[in-house]
């Protein structure tokens, strides 16, 4: 029988279902709690109307942009995904290699498979780095020290992680529980998939989490790592530490998971270079605002000092220019790689970030805007 050949993200979400071990699939697509924040931060999106214009010269369309003084094909970054490197074999590595050739940014996670020697190893140009803040503040001053001498020079430092929410569907499949039973019923789910035993973790070992093997000999076991994430990562993590890290990180610094403008505007004054607007896609604090709706009052508040960046429920170019529309002056994507990598590829990935940049480029062309910067609020309809 032959497929039809996946296009959108939910063509490559589709195709990731029937690859990956349903722990996997479903670390990488739950939310917390009931999971309406999840369901938010994509229906309200389709709810920004854009203003349909005609008869307008687009034959020259640009979707280049600047973010951090860097280039870029479109306004757009991969983001951050814990264990984003179990969606295929070397996943990270195959990420970093389609952002390249899309010519957009990626994000490598504190808790990715893939360590920041890897990456720097194959990159053609700079890619951005992921920060958690844990106890041992020894650890993070050599995890940013190693992320420096890898040629990063973008950070963004997650805040909105002081614990991790209720993700049921973990529970459900023994990801987030330890002992004997938890470990059959993710085993049982592996053997499931033996295209993804085989290609994953047989021919793309180590599956550990490359940064960290340095700093904590746990990380090569995910029960031991566990353990070590609940007692490591930091609840009482304050104002203090980010000024404490601006002094020590010399790059770009950017705050993600900030989803109030009295936050935001404190972040600005603290002296972060940016901030991402975002509800940590859904899987922190069940009943939280969705991002499409807290990023346009964001966005009046600290615009004009610092860039604004955004994510949760991006799905395609026309978000990307929804987002921009309401202030933003980029996206970030998460699930949306995972998705194409675990479902397609590197050539999938490849294939969804080309079409999204197409699809940004056909609105800009029906909405009678040749370059991001025209893009505003002025391209919504609001009557």
């Amino acid at each position: 029988m032959i497929r039809r050949i996946p296009t959108t993200f939910e063509d490559f979400q589709a195709c990731s279902r029937r690859r990956l071990p349903r722990f996997l699939y479903d670390y990488y697509a739950g939310g917390s709690g009931r999971e309406r924040t999840l369901a938010a931060n994509r229906a309200d999106w389709d709810e920004v109307r854009l203003r349909q214009r005609v008869l307008v010269d687009v034959e020259a369309i640009d979707t280049a942009v600047t973010l951090g003084g860097e280039d870029y094909s479109m306004p757009l970054a991969l983001a951050p995904i814990g264990l984003g490197g179990m969606a295929a074999r070397r996943g990270e590595l195959q990420a970093l290699a389609a952002s390249e050739q899309a010519g957009v940014p990626f994000t490598l996670s504190t808790v990715g498979i893939c360590g920041l020697e890897e990456l720097a190893a194959a990159a053609g140009r700079p890619f951005w780095f992921q920060l958690y803040m844990i106890r041992d503040r020894g650890v993070v001053e050599a995890v940013i020290d190693q992320a420096w001498a890898a040629g990063c020079r973008t950070l963004v430092f997650t805040v909105d992680l002081p614990m991790p929410g209720p993700r049921h569907r973990d529970t459900r499949n023994g990801m987030a529980v330890p002992g004997a039973r938890a470990r059959l019923l993710k085993l049982g789910q592996v053997l499931a998939r033996p295209g993804w035993l085989w290609n994953v973790p047989l021919r793309g070992g180590p599956m550990s989490l490359g940064t960290m093997n340095l700093h904590v000999p746990a990380a090569s076991d995910p029960d031991s790592f566990r353990k070590w994430i609940d007692t490591q990562f930091d609840p009482r993590v304050t104002w203090d530490d980010v000024d404490w890290l601006r002094k020590k990180w010399q790059g770009r610094l950017l705050l993600k998971g900030i989803l109030d403008r009295e936050d935001a505007s404190r972040a600005v004054d603290a002296g972060v270079d940016g901030i991402v607007v975002s509800n940590h896609g859904g899987r922190q604090l069940e009943g939280a605002d969705s991002t499409a709706h807290k990023l346009p009052g964001i966005a009046r508040a600290v615009g004009e000092r610092a860039e604004v960046l955004v994510d949760g429920g991006i799905r395609g170019g026309i978000d990307v220019y929804r987002a921009l529309a309401l202030g933003a002056n980029g996206v970030l994507i998460g699930r949306a790689w995972v998705w194409a990598l675990a479902g397609g590829g590197r050539p999938g990935l490849e294939r969804m970030l080309g079409n999204i940049r197409e699809e940004l480029r056909l609105a800009m062309a029906l909405t009678g805007v040749k370059r991001i910067a025209d893009i505003g609020p002025d391209c919504l309809d609001t009557e």
